[in-house]
């Protein structure tokens, strides 16, 4: 297997298109505060490749908070056999740095800010 960086907006079209998934390995903590639109959390503290739903018609990439994590997450997988070979090269301070949204909790009500 290849592994695969990838930068925000090939990440984003593609999640657009609904040719891709995004799995955030950050911890809940960072995931609660500000997350990218649609992505499932698989913390790397507990990371398991083989919980990681597969699915044959679209990408799984996997992302962090600057790439780290997700290479190593990207790293496990390749070592269990999981089809999963592409990561958010840069994680979200990359995607913020190419001004894509991301979904924010506002401190002062505690509603989700969703401008997806």
């Amino acid at each position: 297997m290849s592994l695969r960086e990838l930068d925000p907006k090939t990440v984003h079209d593609a999640v657009q298109a609904g040719s891709a998934v995004i799995i955030d390995v950050r911890e809940p903590r960072e995931f609660a505060t500000e997350r990218l639109h649609g992505a499932s959390l698989h913390p790397l503290s507990t990371f398991d490749p083989q919980s990681i739903p597969v699915d044959k018609t679209r990408d799984v990439i996997l992302q962090c908070g600057s790439g780290k994590r997700s290479m190593d997450a990207l790293q496990r997988c390749e070592a269990a056999g999981v089809a999963i070979t592409a990561h958010l090269k840069g994680g979200l301070m990359a995607w913020k740095a190419a001004g894509l949204p991301t979904v924010t909790i506002d401190p002062a009500t505690g509603q989700v800010i969703d401008p997806k």
